[in-house]
């Protein structure tokens, strides 16, 4: 039997009014009102995503709602930003009723609980589809403390949080491939791909230390390049000091070949970042104090684009270094 449509004052009031903050006047008046402190900047994102193109129709609402937010809240890490509030529009086909949208609603709950966010408001309307969503997610750093993709300078160091190619291979892992790892691996590098983990700790407290940051959404290499565009600097990353998950590692000893293919793989949401040679102690610090590996992959140089090399310091090709949505 067919779900019931659910209108549109019904969907606010039943599935998004639970998720407002007080900024967010319970869902009933026509804007938010947020308070901005004396001394701060509020940073602001916003993301699209469409059904059949970032994610798979079958794919749990739930699941859908958290990487949709995480990576916002990416965004605003890359900056040096706190997270407070997001913004929601829904363009919904009626054939995804009641039960999606609870499931929906559910995910966007439990991860605003984990990173201290809540809703102030959007839109929702019909579609005859695909579904269509789009989030403004809105957070606040010191004025002049925002870390900006534009102040990479030669002699800096280049540095990433986390481990790389771990949402490749989920996806990978989730179309078929690498039949032979573990469960256990299989399951982590899935979880990768399906529910990244935004940096949200790490962003701010690099805050006076990074020259220059960005998450890494297309991918490392590619992500690289736009802060080697905007601050007019060359980067060289070495292959052989890209952090890999125990995972990731068992794939490599299988196929040598795939790990160059890490750079270039996106999803990673990872922050990755530029920062003088003198804070190596105080990025190792940070790195102790929030149990998050934070590994030197290469450096920044005079000229332009990104590079991969070998040990040898020869440059290796990649065919693709990220993903472009047109």
């Amino acid at each position: 039997m067919a779900e019931e449509p659910v209108d549109e004052f019904e969907r606010v009031r039943r599935f998004y009014a639970p998720l407002a903050g007080p900024g967010g006047l319970g869902l009933l008046d026509d804007a938010a009102l947020v308070d901005c402190r004396g001394g701060r900047r509020l940073v602001v994102t916003a993301d699209a995503i469409v059904e059949g193109v970032h994610y798979l129709p079958e794919d749990p609402p739930d699941l859908v709602a958290r990487k949709f937010l995480r990576v916002n809240l990416s965004d605003l890490a890359a900056m040096a930003a706190r997270p407070l509030h997001y913004l929601l529009t829904t363009a919904l086909p009626a054939t995804l009723g009641a039960d999606w949208l609870a499931g929906f609603a559910e995910g966007l709950g439990e991860d605003q609980r984990r990173f201290g966010v809540d809703l102030l408001g959007g839109d929702s309307v019909a579609t005859p589809g695909p579904a269509s969503l789009s989030l403004t997610a809105i957070g606040e750093v010191a004025a002049g403390m925002e870390v900006r993709r534009s102040g990479a300078k030669p002699g800096d160091l280049v540095w990433v949080s986390g481990t790389i190619g771990d949402a490749f291979l989920g996806l990978g892992v989730l179309g078929g491939a690498y039949p032979g790892l573990p469960p256990e691996h299989r399951a982590a590098l899935i979880a990768r791909f399906q529910i990244p983990d935004p940096r949200v700790e790490l962003g701010p407290l690099l805050a006076g230390i990074a020259h220059a940051m960005i998450d890494i959404s297309d991918g490392l290499l590619a992500d690289l390049g736009h802060i080697c565009e905007t601050s007019h600097v060359a980067a060289i990353v070495e292959l052989g000091r890209l952090p890999l998950s125990p995972a990731a590692r068992l794939v490599v000893e299988a196929e040598p070949g795939v790990r160059p293919r890490f750079v270039a793989g996106g999803d990673d949401y990872e922050l990755l970042f530029a920062a003088p040679a003198d804070a190596a102690e105080r990025i190792a610090a940070l790195s102790s104090r929030l149990g998050l590996p934070i590994t030197m992959i290469g450096r920044i140089e005079a000229g332009a684009g990104a590079r991969l090399v070998d040990a040898a310091g020869q440059i290796i090709p990649v065919e693709a270094v990220g993903y472009r949505h047109f």
